[in-house]
């Protein structure tokens, strides 16, 4: 039975709207941040963006991003996780709803889940080919991250691992933003992004609370299952540490301007959800209040500390 506000055939009779919700746009914005990221960190080393080439990274990091979420609701329905969540809080969690509500059938999905991923292939190309050749390095491994997440063999969330996923997933969107533009590595934008990146892992990790039941009886082992709902509590806590303490760490040697340090104020919407976290973490409908927040540390983190390189070149 479709909760309030999930997608039905009757509301979506378009195809075109059908097929974009799918991708569930809301959450593409973290990749959207981490773009921005990854061209701030090229500007503050002094690197003149070429607005061309930001745009069609931006564009097909959004088009990988979404290939992953449809993917992974394909995954879920297979292994009958989505099926099976009678307390999932959509739509941060239990899956789009599109299978289980009989908008898309399971093979339409998994068939548009690969056409995006397949998609960024020939922009990731070209962007190469005008860039550097460790750009397909980075690509790649992006790819296989946003598809290895759900997909077996590796299911690296069914193993426990999707938040090293995540965090290696949006590093990558970091440094490959920034690999374009400065046509080669550095540690810059890795020094920016590790703890943006490990905040979205933070989004992952949290939305596995209300969705422990029904990944524990498809046998999707997440961390949150693995450790069971009052350990796992401190899953989110140690990340949390992580993330302001390496922003503290690389400005304290040098390898941030001392304005990184206005990315500390997203510090207070973690510590709003981890507080909700430690007091709800076995009641569901509690914890809308942390995903929302968790959602608006990453973000805010990622934005500042844009702004704060931008100012600071």
């Amino acid at each position: 039975m479709p909760q309030p506000l999930e997608p039905t055939l009757a509301a979506l009779p378009n195809p075109a709207l059908r097929y974009f919700a799918a991708t569930r746009p809301a959450f593409l914005s973290v990749t959207f941040v981490g773009c921005l990221l990854g061209l701030a960190t090229a500007t503050v080393s002094g690197i003149r963006l070429d607005p061309a080439l930001a745009t069609l990274t931006l564009f097909f990091a959004l088009v990988a991003h979404a290939g992953a979420n449809v993917i992974n609701d394909y995954y879920d329905a297979l292994s009958g996780c989505d099926s099976a969540n009678t307390e999932r809080v959509f739509p941060f969690t239990g899956g789009s709803r599109f299978i289980q509500n009989g908008v898309l059938t399971v093979r339409a999905t998994g068939v548009f889940g690969y056409a995006l991923l397949a998609a960024v292939v020939p922009a990731g190309l070209y962007l190469t080919a005008v860039s550097d050749g460790g750009l397909i390095w980075i690509g790649l491994a992006g790819l296989i991250v946003g598809w290895s997440y759900s997909a077996p063999p590796l299911k690296l969330q069914s193993r426990g691992l999707g938040e090293f996923g995540i965090t290696a997933g949006w590093l990558l969107v970091v440094v490959g933003s920034d690999f374009v533009q400065r046509h080669g590595f550095s540690f810059t934008p890795v020094a920016a992004g590790l703890g943006f990146a490990l905040l979205v892992a933070n989004v992952l990790y949290i939305n596995q609370f209300p969705d422990v039941k029904a990944d524990a009886s498809a046998g999707k082992r997440t961390m949150v299952v693995r450790l069971g709902v009052q350990r796992a509590r401190w899953g989110y806590t140690l990340i949390t540490l992580l993330t302001y303490g390496w922003v503290v760490a690389m400005v304290a040697t040098g390898m941030l301007p001392w304005l990184a340090l206005a990315s500390l104020l997203a510090a207070g919407a973690s510590v709003g959800a981890l507080r909700i976290l430690w007091r709800h973490a076995a009641e569901p409908t509690q914890l809308v209040p942390a995903l929302k927040l968790t959602i608006l540390a990453a973000s805010l983190h990622g934005l500042l500390l844009a702004g704060a390189l931008v100012l600071s070149r």
